[in-house]
């Protein structure tokens, strides 16, 4: 294990989202203005209160590129995190048929919920069928690990393998655990990211419950925002040490060159400036930025009144004066809250505002708020050179997960 930390590159990435199937799908959709929200396709949605969200388009077909003897041991979320790591290996131009390879390759992947497909289809067969028995693959296709080690064992990878689950924090917290294995030393590439398919009939219950939910379309930072909307898909990502990205000639996407972590410690839902600041301050030092060196923040932006006004004053306590100088957008008004896939989903908007300078906008923004005064770049993405950008991402349970990044050198 190095002492010196390792700076590391993102050399891959793949995604399955609302705009599309692919990680370029996403950015375009990104960059245009597009919404992936949309009137809810799901067999009891005549029951449900809630009649939009982001879900991924219909035309996806898992069995595309998944073996056929997988297929029947994977829920929704597994299917998405195998499709875009074969994207993102594919991109990284990485051959895992050399073991010694696969021995120093980890694979942390973020989920908020997990299976819920399958435990929302075996809950409806036990109580409401009275059905005697559950299917026999519940376990492995439900359990929170499963997306990490179907990846594991697609492609032969031996390093550290787990999952992360910090709600809606839970991709930016797995791609800081797997950059930290690289920077000292405990891996030399890690598959990375998060995936998350939860728009079920229990998920969709449980937060019509809560009054969180929008009822027209998400509206961050706009004075007449109504809430989140749910979403899903996956992004996954490769990450190497400069060394050895560089020694093989990879093309470098991004440097993660931070991160911050923090918690509130004081309620479960409610979020707190003063933990958000201090993981976005936490990023700034362990990249080595000065708050004058970030051009855009990807905002955590759920669309709730809570959340965008107390992710507004954090935004001022971390980065003091330049905060008027900042471009913010929340990219969740276009593809929603992926819960513990969000912060995945954003990460491919941020390392395309670092390649193609172009910062992505905040949809549907046409109110002033008074309590969210940044540039937030309302409804056209606006072309501007960036150099660092911070991705914020704040669940609950008081969770912040903060990822600094800089152009790719």
């Amino acid at each position: 294990m190095s002492n010196v930390p390792r700076r590391v590159a993102i050399t891959g990435m793949g995604a399955i989202s609302p705009l599309g199937v692919g990680a370029e799908a996403l950015w375009q959709g990104l960059r245009e203005g597009r919404s992936g929200i949309g009137p809810l396709r799901h067999p009891d949605a005549d029951r449900l209160r809630v009649k939009i969200a982001a879900q991924v388009p219909a035309s996806f077909d898992p069995a595309a590129n998944i073996d056929e003897r997988t297929l029947p041991l994977l829920d929704r979320t597994s299917e998405f995190a195998l499709h875009a790591a074969r994207e993102a290996i594919a991109q990284s131009g990485l051959d895992f048929g050399h073991d010694e390879l696969g021995q120093r390759t980890a694979v942390i992947v973020g989920t908020g919920v997990g299976g819920e497909t399958t435990q929302d289809e075996q809950s409806r067969r036990l109580y409401a069928e009275d059905a005697q028995r559950a299917h026999p693959l519940t376990i492995v296709r439900l359990m929170t690990n499963a997306s990490a080690s179907q990846i594991s064992i697609a492609w032969g990878l031996r390093g550290p393998t787990f999952a992360v689950a910090s709600a809606c924090a839970s991709a930016n917290h797995a791609i800081i655990q797997a950059a930290q294995m690289i920077r000292y030393g405990l891996a030399d590439v890690a598959i990375t990211g998060g995936t998350e398919a939860c728009i079920t009939y229990g998920a969709l219950r449980a937060w019509e419950a809560m009054r969180v939910l929008a009822d027209d379309t998400c509206r961050p930072f706009s004075a007449n925002r109504r809430g989140l909307v749910l979403g899903e898909g996956a992004g996954i990502f490769v990450l190497e040490s400069m060394e050895h990205a560089q020694a093989r000639g990879a093309v470098i996407l991004a440097e993660l060159a931070g991160s911050g972590m923090t918690a509130d410690a004081t309620d479960i839902v409610m979020p707190s400036a003063d933990g958000a600041a201090a993981a976005m301050k936490q990023a700034l030092a362990d990249a080595g930025l000065n708050a004058e060196d970030v051009d855009y923040i990807n905002a955590h932006g759920t669309g709730t009144q809570a959340n965008d006004a107390t992710e507004t004053r954090a935004i001022r306590l971390a980065f003091g004066a330049h905060a008027d100088r900042l471009a913010v957008s929340s990219t969740k008004s276009m593809h929603g809250h992926a819960l513990g896939a969000s912060g995945a989903l954003e990460l491919v908007a941020v390392i395309g505002a670092l390649r193609d300078s172009a910062v992505p906008p905040t949809a549907n923004l046409d109110q002033a708020d008074p309590a969210c005064d940044l540039d937030y770049v309302p409804n056209v993405a606006r072309q501007v050179s960036v150099r660092a950008a911070l991705s914020n991402s704040f669940a609950f349970g008081g969770l912040n997960a903060v990822l600094a990044l800089k152009r790719a050198p």
